[in-house]
């Protein structure tokens, strides 16, 4: 079972904008030093959208050895052809990925059943678990629950769903009630910044994805929840919450995880590749004011 926060590594680039790959190695022991449980690739916040695919297939084999089996990986492979998906899959699980986060073809929006047969395809090429992520927000592509619920029960590799529909906290208690008996067996995890992470821990979540630059926040925030510890939980998640929300804006936020972990002398450079927006003047002096108060929340 996958299980706690899976942070999505973002992807540090030189200032001429080739991959640093120093800088990621950095990133990575830096995220396992703050106890992240997995890691995710590739994600929205990874700018997985802007890479090409020899510099996924080197980061992930990178990252594969220098991890060693320390903590889970699951490296995104969805696609907008099916085709193109499975072969994105299989090649991330014969370079070591563990698991696989896939979004739906989202440029020709399939039916019900075009999606059951899309990730059917992948599950049959692959022997590693499927995480199925609903991110309707970014895809424009619905996935009901009863939908998810069958992928669970008719697709052997579909193992967990990644819920990013909003409101996400009864979208996950939905899934996990219709699910039944067999939820033990299926993962659900937040994304969204971790946003509704509380909530959704609460309705059956076991896990969440938040971008990768206050990690041990949300470690602490989730190690908080297991142990029953409410109180505790919104506390450490109220103090973070404004720079949570600020990481929410479309298009800027990894700009602004990215100009957190320069600040704390983890990657090189804030550098983003287009269609990725970067903070502006304005944004950086906004973000220190909200990087500064949460500096002070940890004491």
């Amino acid at each position: 079972m996958l299980r706690g926060v899976f942070p999505i590594v973002v992807t540090p680039f030189h200032d001429d904008g080739k991959v640093d790959y120093d800088s990621l190695g950095r990133l990575v022991e830096h995220l396992l030093s703050q106890g992240a449980h997995g890691l995710g690739l590739f994600g929205n916040a990874s700018e997985g959208y802007t890479l090409l695919a020899s510099e996924r297939e080197e980061m992930l084999r990178r990252i594969v050895k220098l991890v060693n089996g320390r903590v889970p990986l699951v490296a995104s492979s969805g696609h907008t052809g099916t085709d193109a998906a499975v072969e994105s899959s299989r090649q991330a699980q014969n370079l070591g990925a563990n698991a696989l986060m896939v979004l739906p073809p989202y440029l020709l929006k399939p039916d019900g059943e075009g999606l059951m047969f899309y990730f059917g395809a992948i599950s049959k090429a692959v022997s590693i678990p499927i995480m199925v992520q609903d991110a309707p927000l970014m895809t424009q592509v619905a996935m009901p629950v009863a939908l998810l619920a069958r992928m669970a029960r008719e697709i052997e590799w579909v193992r967990s769903a990644k819920v990013e529909a909003p409101p996400t906290g009864p979208k996950t208690g939905a899934l996990k009630k219709a699910l039944g008996e067999g939820s033990s067996n299926f993962d659900i995890f937040g994304g969204l910044n971790g946003q509704f992470l509380i909530e959704e821990f609460e309705r059956g979540a076991v896990g969440t994805m938040p971008s990768s630059d206050i990690t041990s926040t949300y470690v602490a925030i989730w190690r908080h929840l297991e142990k029953g510890e409410t109180a505790a939980a919104w506390s450490k998640f109220t103090a973070a919450l404004p720079l949570i929300r600020y990481e929410l804006q479309p298009g800027l936020g990894v700009s602004a995880a990215k100009q957190n972990l320069v600040a704390a002398g983890v990657i090189e450079s804030a550098r983003v590749r287009h269609p990725t927006q970067a903070l502006d003047a304005d944004g950086l002096r906004e973000l220190k004011t909200l990087r500064d108060m949460h500096a002070a929340s940890l004491g």
